[in-house]
């Protein structure tokens, strides 16, 4: 509890003053009341515990209270959770003349929201004395009048209710005048002096009298005024109004000039003295001498001002009528103007953000907001409905008397509304009903329930082989419909093995950009089809995810070049050796160059062509171009050389085209008829071994050449892939390129087929239509023969496959 030092004599007085918070709960609400002009610290209650809330739980709660007005009035102490004065409270300045003086509060805590309503109660002290309208006050008074002759007065105010504000009066003593104190209401006979002796104005010409006004306070307070009476000479009869008291309703907000009452009053005099003059009381208050005019000859009483029922409804006017007369006299009444009120005050709007922004996920009966209304007119003017448009997932909840409470009403999603303007509007009941608006932005934040998600489930893409390491070959990008870092997408490779391998050897994907890096160059002879997954989460709490799958197809390049075949076992590749008979006709096979290509479509469709030796006759020979079978051009003759030595040269149609050179030996022999008799038996054994003498030389001398020939053709070779120009577009798709079938395959084939498609889901996709039939290793030369005798010119008529 606070306390404050006090003078030792209003020790009793400070006791009286504080009352120890009490409080009791009802209808949901805590009362506390607490006095006016309490010190700064003064207890008010223990509203922790109130209530129920612990005091460890206060600052991480957000305990706070707010207060419509003054905001500085109460305070909590936070460590003990204590109610306390914070700055001074005058009742009067607070409430005015109400009878019931309440500070409401509104007590918020968070995690989980709660909403306390809390009333203090304001009793007043007795800190006000009674006033007078001034401080001395004029009488004139004829001597002749009767005894028991009422002369009102005005009576002091009290800004105090209740007791405090009851007042008593006492005049001093005098021989001539009495107090008239009315007991029941003093609007219907005001205060005053009664005369008890008459007057003689030669003895007595001016009376001193003091009024005094004591409340009924503790301690009491008292006022006076001074009241001089001045005894003027006789005018026998004074003006009379027909009753004292005069009620009238007046509507407010009437327009200025508008009439309130006429009145009348009579004098039995004559001449001078029975003209009369109306006038407002000297002693009526500047706020009625604004708003009202009485006019001094008619006697009627017009509005002049703005009259308010807001500010006060009713006035209370103090009319003299006075006549002429030497010395003049004065009647007296009271019109008691009642204000009507009128519709003309809007409801006011108070909103308290509290629990912004809404996150998406929560719950309905959420509280968002609090709104408070209210409307300065009374009775159905001041009855005050809310009600919420447009169609929202929000509703309005009446927690309390014109409070009420914006919650969730059905459940939120931030992807499909982000914010919503909300629109509160008050209308009261009056006729014509006035109305307010107040709008309120909600905001919805975003959790984490959207995963990342690509434009495909599936994506083809086509690199070149022999990529250079590092090479972009595609970008995978996921959107996500959340926001800030649940919309921040990182991506990943889906690990996996490729045949021995892991698959980041072979790619990487950058966790940012999305981008797909080839980490070596491939090789589409050792793989063909490589299918991974690159997985997307985002960075939410948990985090989502999902996954796309890239079909990689490896074209092919022209990086192989034809590889000469042996002709059989034991045989040297790029050298064929063969007898030829001079007898054979034209049109004779008499050898075959066979050759394969790594590669794959055009780049392994080979071709054949018989080089010219340099200064040499016509050859009687020729070479199929698509099938590398030599044939004779004509019968062979004695003019033909016995040796032939003949260069064929193996290309396949690749950009650049690669080439390898075969030599092929023919040895023309003729064909002579067996000995005919048994005496030259000798003979022909004799011209036999010569003749193997002769061949066996030959033969040597043939084996020497095509060592020599095929030293030569590997190092052509080697200069021919050293000095072929980089294939373009290494890392992008290759051009779509034409394949011809034919009912024995396609136009090529690799002899040394491997592993081409890694795929880690099932068999091996179609995507790439290329016809490349398996031939088995070393076919014989009919099979070989068979297989690759295509022409171009019988595939017109076959439908081109392209790459896709």
């Amino acid at each position: 509890m606070y306390s404050n030092p006090v003078d030792p004599g209003n020790r009793p007085l400070l006791l009286f003053f504080i009352i120890l918070g009490a409080w009791e709960t009802r209808s949901g609400q805590i009362q506390y009341s607490i006095l006016e002009e309490a010190k700064h610290g003064t207890f008010v209650g223990r509203i922790a515990q109130d209530l129920g809330l612990e005091l460890a739980e206060l600052m991480p709660r957000l305990f706070r209270v707010a207060s419509k007005g003054r905001k500085d009035l109460l305070e909590v102490n936070l460590q003990n959770g204590i109610l306390f004065v914070n700055s001074r409270i005058d009742r009067e300045e607070l409430c005015g003349r109400s009878a019931e003086c309440s500070i409401h509060l509104e007590v918020i805590v968070d995690r989980p929201l709660q909403v306390f309503h809390v009333e203090v109660e304001v009793k007043d002290i007795n800190d006000n004395p009674p006033v007078f309208p001034g401080t001395q006050k004029n009488l004139f008074i004829a001597e002749s009048r009767p005894l028991n002759s009422r002369f009102p007065l005005e009576g002091a105010s009290d800004a105090d209710i209740g007791e405090n504000a009851q007042l008593t009066y006492t005049l001093s003593p005098n021989e001539y005048f009495s107090l008239d104190v009315p007991t029941t209401d003093q609007q219907v006979k005001p205060l005053g002096l009664v005369l008890r002796k008459p007057l003689d104005r030669e003895e007595s010409p001016e009376l001193h009298l003091v009024l005094l006004a004591t409340d009924r306070g503790k301690p009491e307070l008292t006022g006076t005024v001074q009241l001089l009476v001045k005894v003027l000479d006789a005018n026998d009869n004074a003006p009379a109004f027909d009753r004292t008291l005069y009620g009238v309703k007046l509507p407010e907000n009437i327009p200025n000039g508008t009439l309130v009452i006429k009145l009348n009053a009579s004098d039995l005099d004559e001449g001078l003295n029975g003209d009369i003059v109306y006038s407002l009381s000297s002693d009526v208050s500047p706020d009625i001498k604004v708003k009202f005019y009485i006019d001094p000859v008619s006697g009627e009483i017009t509005a002049i001002g703005n009259i308010d029922f807001e500010e006060s409804k009713a006035y209370k006017i103090r009319v003299e009528a006075i006549d002429k007369g030497l010395p003049p006299l004065a009647g007296h009444c009271t019109v008691l103007v009642e204000v009507v009120d009128a519709n003309d005050n809007a409801p006011e709007l108070t909103v308290t953000s509290l629990s912004l922004p809404v996150s998406e996920d929560a719950q309905p009966g959420t509280v968002i907001t609090l709104i408070n209304v209210s409307d300065r007119d009374s009775g159905t003017n001041g009855q005050v409905t809310c009600f919420l448009t447009p169609q929202v997932p929000f509703k309005l909840v009446s927690t309390f008397k014109n409070y009420y409470s914006l919650v969730l009403d059905s459940s939120l999603d931030r992807e499909s509304v982000a914010n919503y303007k909300l629109v509160v509007t008050a209308r009261d009941g009056g006729s014509p009903s006035l109305s307010a608006t107040a709008s309120v932005s909600v905001d919805v934040s975003d959790v984490n329930d959207n995963a990342p998600t690509f434009a495909q489930p599936e994506y083809t893409v086509f690199v070149k082989e022999n990529n250079p390491p590092g090479c972009h070959i595609f970008t995978v990008s996921a959107r996500d419909a959340d926001a800030q870092e649940n919309a921040l997408v990182s991506y990943s490779l889906v690990e996996r093995r490729v045949g021995e391998r892991a698959l980041s050897s072979y790619v990487s994907v950058h966790a940012e950009s999305g981008k797909v890096y080839a980490l070596q160059p491939l090789d589409h002879e050792e793989l063909e089809l490589l299918q991974f997954q690159v997985s997307a989460r985002d960075a939410g709490v948990p985090p989502l995810g999902s996954n796309v799958t890239l079909q990689v197809f490896v074209l092919d390049e022209n990086d192989n070049a034809p590889a000469l075949l042996p002709p059989g076992p034991g045989g040297v590749a790029g050298a064929v050796s063969q007898l030829v008979a001079r007898s054979v006709g034209a049109g004779h096979v008499v050898a075959k160059v066979r050759a394969v290509d790594a590669d794959s479509g055009y780049n392994a469709w080979l071709s054949y062509e018989l080089q010219a030796a340099a200064g040499a006759a016509r050859s009687p020979f020729r070479v199929g171009l698509y099938t590398g079978e030599i044939s004779t051009t004509r019968a062979l003759d004695e003019a033909d050389a016995p040796r032939q030595r003949l260069l064929v040269l193996v290309k396949d149609h690749g950009e650049p085209a690669l080439t390898a050179t075969a030599t092929v030996l023919l040895s023309l022999e003729d064909s002579g008829q067996a000995p005919k008799a048994s005496s030259r038996a000798s003979t022909g054994a004799a011209g036999a071994e010569a003749a193997l003498v002769d061949v066996n030389v030959y033969l040597i001398v043939a084996i020497c050449a095509v060592s020599s020939l095929f030293v030569l053709t590997l190092l052509l070779y080697t200069a021919l892939r050293c000095s072929a120009p980089p294939s373009e577009g290494a890392c992008g798709p290759g051009k779509p390129r034409l394949v011809c079938s034919s009912a024995v395959g396609s136009l090529s084939y690799s002899q040394q087929r491997r592993q081409r498609v890694c795929s880690g889901e099932g068999p091996p996709k179609t995507d790439l239509m290329a016809f490349s039939p398996s031939v088995p290793p070393f076919p014989d030369s009919e099979d070989v023969g068979k297989q690759q005798d295509l022409n171009m010119d019988h595939c017109p008529e076959v439908s081109p496959f392209i790459l896709i």
